[in-house]
């Protein structure tokens, strides 16, 4: 069967239908990345694979003449001047023609019975069959090369027995056998040490890093790697050298580690311009480039990739820049820049030699024509281009697959066929997308390529969803939904992995499969009665999103351990307690509930997510103004009719006196105990926490015990965080603890320190952590902290400060003065990592920061009414807030509607 690109004109594209694939090696976690990151691993693959195995040591190298004629090759006698012209055409990115050449002097070593050097230029061969993606041949010239060597006298043949294995490891990572890979690589660095060849050591290990990275176990690599590096430090400027660092820096922006990054990309440029080595000189400026497209610095990223066009001899790496440069330039929607690009890259992709990355290239340049179309020529007068776009896309990707079919690339096949079905889908000629669609998928799962089927899955689910097939499509988001899943579920079981996903874009790739896939079941039940399994099934899928959010934020594994139900919680231990999960659709806001001892039930108000969001950002805008309480009346009556007014009357008949909102989105930077009935706020009816899952940690009250405070603080701002305001009332909160009973510690100003933090924490039995100081949440991992004597605190250490072997040891953390990111609409994310990280059972923290004397009574009167003893934590806090409403000076919702309790309320 052959599919046509009929809407794409008379010139159109077919497609045969693929045969069923063969089993590859199993994908490891770690291939859960952004195909948009491939293009960084597929340079690091090219520019640190294996050194090319000499022929013989006595070839004098610069006695060969220069290569100014290819096509007089042929006639070339010397085997050896063969070999050394093979290197300069693989060096320069000509890989077909390095495997003509090298082709050539294999044939003459045969003629010869030269089995050494036979084996040696094999080896190469099969490095040089790597790049084109050829595995099939490349597979079989490293088996004979190995086979030549192992005949021979082993002692004799030592070095390029290890270069050999060097290229076979090289071939098993670009398989997908890390494993195996790191096996190889262990093996040639026992022999280089054995040859005393430290050169060959240190690429061995650099290697080695590669091998742990791509199964996902980046600490091992970064730990390997820094090794590496302080070996070399102190040795004179080598490509080992550049190259170790150049990976270092790489693994380290995968880590969200920047600054370290930066730093040591920086080092590897400057060797390789002290070496002029303009290979690795480019491939530092791209890394470079994707560092400062990281860190959000789109003119230095773009002044990068236009250094390392300049400089780098690899056409592949100049289409790789000039690739990122134009998803830039489509972001920032400038046209002319990108009509000026566009041409120029197509003609260099066109002379691409084939390979992988000549083929994801061109998979990437026509998904750029696409988002050029629709997001900016759509609205041009030159629309010149737009005509042609589509078929423009069309022909890439129709060329895309035929070569990877004939490389045998199964998973290169199946990228190209999805983003062909996705131009299908856009066209809405659903058979044709569904059939290559399908064919996409078969080919994913078959060579387990969990970061292509889940977006083949995502995208069928689409597709039948568009022809009405609810059923099937309900099906096909679910199985997306289990493939992201099984990614966490191993995320979790490998304590040293770590989610290889940065640039990956999490909001565009990852949670719309969630949240259409919530959507879908709930319009699945318009007009029936509610089935609770349904229901179920939508909020454990958005719980699934938030703890893939926090995974993303931290890129390594969240919410660890025992945990229970909260619907077991309100119907066996805490039955005055109700649950609420608002959920923004793209029309509608749903909310489910949950009461105790009664089914789950839901109601929903059409209304789109942008008048939604339009209104939570002005009402947060209106809470932190004192003088703007009408405003805010008003606005939160709205949010208050939303969510409650439906389930008023049966949580008042219930008897419930606590509300718990797994909150989603922009609600998420919302207080609610601020929501307005139009007599009264929330917050004196009800007691409020808020939860990040469905599941809490041991949910036993801490009423129970002995209350036992660390408390810490910090007067005055540490050095170059002047934005920061001094807490001038800090005694005052810390008097008012004690007043309350409570047994404390206090670390104040110099003695406040990360080091003096945690050694009181691990060396004492305390169950409360108490900080009085400044610090704020955000949506980047790296702008989440808080501060010390010495600066800040970043939020990832949080694990290691308030826990102690492992184990969770604090039952309740305050942070009374932190703050949420001024314009970040998602910084509530950095809250709720902050919780999670932490440990604590229940955090208490401030969306913004408050007046430091309002902050010392709320904190008076919370651990007053905790320490009575039979006062829950969210009821502690609610009367809390209650005395500041009822005070004159504090009654605006600024003053207490700030703090949230996060976590477990009993």
């Amino acid at each position: 069967m052959a599919i046509k690109t009929r809407v794409f004109g008379a010139n159109s594209v077919k497609v045969k239908k693929q045969k069923q694939p063969g089993n590859w090696q199993k994908t490891t976690l770690a291939q859960f990345l952004g195909l948009s990151l491939y293009f960084l691993i597929a340079l690091l693959c090219i520019l640190s694979s294996p050194v090319l195995a000499k022929v013989s040591s006595s070839i004098n190298l610069s006695s060969q003449p220069p290569i100014h004629n290819l096509t007089s090759l042929a006639v070339v006698a010397d085997p050896a001047s063969l070999v050394e012209q093979g290197k300069v055409l693989y060096n320069n990115g000509n890989f077909t023609k390095a495997v003509e050449v090298l082709q050539q002097a294999v044939q003459v070593y045969k003629q010869q019975g030269e089995r050494i050097r036979l084996a040696a230029t094999l080896s190469n061969l099969s490095l040089a069959y790597q790049q084109l993606g050829a595995w099939d041949q490349a597979q079989q010239a490293i088996t004979e090369s190995l086979n030549l060597l192992k005949v021979q006298d082993e002692n004799q043949n030592l070095q390029i027995f290890a270069q050999s294995l060097d290229i076979q490891g090289r071939l098993q990572l670009t398989m997908g056998q890390a494993e195996a890979a790191l096996a190889t690589w262990q093996q040639t660095e026992k022999i280089y040490r054995q040859a005393n060849n430290q050169n060959g050591v240190v690429r061995s290990l650099i290697n080695q890093a590669q091998a742990w990275q791509t199964q996902g176990f980046y600490p091992r690599a970064l730990k390997t790697l820094d090794h590496v590096s302080q070996t070399l430090k102190s040795q004179p400027d080598s490509i080992e050298k550049t190259v170790s660092l150049r990976s270092l820096g790489d693994a380290l922006l995968v880590v969200g580690d920047l600054e370290k990054s930066h730093q040591a990309l920086e080092e590897s440029l400057t060797i390789a311009r002290n070496l002029q080595s303009s290979v690795d000189i480019g491939a530092s400026l791209f890394s470079l480039g994707n560092n400062a497209l990281k860190q959000q610095d789109k003119p230095k990223a773009i002044a990068y990739y236009q250094q390392t066009v300049a400089a780098s001899p690899s056409p592949i790496t100049k289409v790789q820049a000039q690739l990122n440069y134009l998803r830039i330039l489509i972001e920032d929607q400038r046209a002319a820049e990108i009509q000026a690009l566009l041409p120029l890259i197509k003609s260099q992709i066109d002379q691409l030699p084939l390979s992988r990355a000549s083929i994801y290239a061109q998979v990437n340049f026509s998904q750029s024509l696409a988002k050029v179309k629709s997001d900016i020529l759509h609205a041009s007068s030159q629309n010149y281009y737009k005509a042609s776009s589509n078929q423009d896309s069309a022909v890439l990707l129709a060329s895309a697959i035929q070569q990877s079919r004939s490389l045998g690339d199964k998973q290169a096949e199946a990228y190209a066929l999805k983003s062909l079905g996705g131009l299908y889908e856009e066209t809405k000629q659903w058979p044709e997308a569904q059939e290559l669609t399908r064919q996409g998928l078969a080919l994913a799962q078959s060579s387990n390529a969990p970061e292509i089927t889940y977006t083949l899955e995502w995208q069928l689910g689409r597709l039948l969803w568009a022809q009405k097939d609810i059923n099937g499509a309900i099906a096909a988001y679910d199985a997306a939904v289990a493939t992201l899943q099984s990614l966490r579920r191993d995320l979790v079981a490998n304590k040293d992995v770590v989610n290889q996903d940065v640039q990956f874009n999490f909001r565009d790739s990852v949670e719309p499969v969630y949240r259409e896939s919530v959507e879908l079941l709930l319009k699945s039940q318009a007009g029936k009665s509610p089935d609770e399994k349904i229901l179920e099934k939508a909020r454990e899928r958005i719980e699934a999103l938030q703890i893939a959010e926090l995974n993303n934020f931290f890129q390594q594994a969240c919410l660890q351990g025992q945990r229970v139900s909260l619907d077991q919680v309100v119907d066996k231990d805490n039955p005055t307690a109700a649950i609420l999960y608002p959920i923004i659709l793209p029309d509608e806001l749903q909310v489910i509930v949950k009461i105790p001892k009664q089914p789950l039930q839901n109601y929903s108000n059409k209304i789109s997510q942008a008048d939604v969001e339009k209104l939570l950002v002005e009402l947060r805008k209106n809470l932190v103004n004192p003088t703007a309480t009408n405003a805010v009346q008003t606005q939160a009556h709205l949010v208050y009719d939303w969510l409650l007014k439906p389930i008023e009357s049966q949580l008042q008949k219930s008897g419930v006196n606590t509300l718990v909102f797994v909150l989603d989105g922009a609600l998420r930077n919302l207080p609610m105990a601020a929501l307005y009935d139009g007599k009264q706020y929330l917050v004196e009816k009800y007691a409020i926490a808020l939860s990040v899952g469905l599941q809490i940690f041991d949910p036993k009250p801490l009423v129970q015990q002995q209350l036992r405070a660390l408390t810490a603080g910090l007067t005055q701002p540490p050095p170059g965080f002047s934005k920061f305001a001094p807490l001038l009332a800090i005694k005052s909160e810390f008097d008012g603890i004690i007043k309350a009973g409570v047994s404390t510690t206090s670390l104040i100003d110099r003695d406040f320190k990360k080091k003096n933090l945690e050694s009181e924490i691990a060396d004492t039995s305390f169950n409360i952590v108490h900080l009085a100081t400044h610090g704020q949440f955000s949506s980047r991992l790296e702008d989440t902290f808080i501060l010390d004597f010495d600066g800040q605190i970043n939020v990832k250490d949080f694990d290691t400060l308030f826990r102690s072997q492992g184990k969770t040891i604090v039952e309740l953390l305050v942070l009374s003065a932190c703050q949420t990111a001024t314009g970040d609409k998602r910084a509530a994310l950095g809250l709720a990592g902050a919780a999670v990280r932490a440990g604590a059972r229940s955090t208490i923290a401030s969306l913004w920061q408050i007046d430091d004397r309002s902050t010392a009574m709320f904190v008076s009167a919370f651990y007053r009414e905790l320490k009575k003893g039979k006062t829950s934590k969210a009821e502690a806090v609610h009367r809390a807030q209650l005395e500041l409403l009822k005070h004159p000076n504090y009654k605006a919702p600024s003053f207490w509607s700030a703090y949230v309790l996060i976590g477990n309320w009993l």
